[in-house]
């Protein structure tokens, strides 16, 4: 069942609005403004987000970009009575699937959900195949993985480091995690120094000056920060 994030300031829309996707075999958390979306965002997962753009306490714009920074992968449909090409424009700028006007038909809306998160369902499935922005490709059907045009060579913990997290990218993935699901060849349990270690190595060989795809948590884990192009 997708979940869907509603931000809506006005109440009755907001209700009916979840009502409607509800009855139609998602699942909706509603949040009224842009601080308790982005509580919302960190510490659960959805498979789309409608954002309103004028908020109490901000504005939808600058929502989805905090969004999009947490979350790369997450479809994000406006839903807003701003009409101008501009801001129709900005919104897709900032990365979103789709811009709905209000006032809006449902029924209508509804098939524009189905798209955005069969994008984005498209999109988690291409991740988990392989990765390339132009710099770095990863392959994980082949085992290969180049950067900058050079071929790295990977150990099958680094393989399976980097599957976990692109997988989950966007999203913090715990050290806790991934020790459970890092074994290594001959069936030995890996160690915390030895994710540490790993994941250096790793880093060494994708990543440099100009490009990062990983982000440490401190004390928690990491988070893969890149975007398939």
């Amino acid at each position: 069942m997708a979940k869907i994030l509603v931000v809506e300031d006005d109440l009755p829309l907001s209700t009916g609005l979840c009502f409607e996707l509800d009855t139609s075999g998602y699942l909706t958390v509603a949040a009224y403004n842009c601080q308790k979306a982005l509580k919302l965002i960190k510490i659960d997962h959805f498979d789309l987000a409608i954002l309103d753009i004028n908020l109490p306490d901000g504005d939808g714009f600058e929502l989805c970009r905090e969004i999009k920074k947490e979350q790369p992968q997450l479809p994000v449909l406006f839903l807003t009575a701003k009409d101008l090409e501009q801001d129709v424009l900005k919104g897709f700028d900032l990365g979103a699937d789709d811009y709905v006007t209000k006032p809006f038909h449902m029924q209508i809306l509804k098939r524009r959900v189905e798209v955005a998160l069969r994008r984005g369902a498209g999109n988690a499935k291409a991740l988990e195949e392989g990765y390339d922005d132009g710099f770095l490709r990863l392959d994980f059907r082949t085992l290969t993985a180049v950067r900058n045009g050079e071929q790295q060579p990977m150990t099958p913990n680094e393989y399976k480091l980097l599957k976990i997290l692109t997988a989950h990218a966007g999203n913090l993935v715990t050290r806790q995690i991934l020790l459970e699901k890092l074994w290594d060849c001959d069936g030995n349990y890996v160690d915390d120094h030895t994710l540490t270690v790993t994941m250096n190595r790793l880093r060494a060989k994708i990543e440099d000056v100009s490009h990062s795809y990983i982000r440490t948590v401190r004390g928690m884990g990491y988070i893969w920060t890149g975007e398939k192009l």
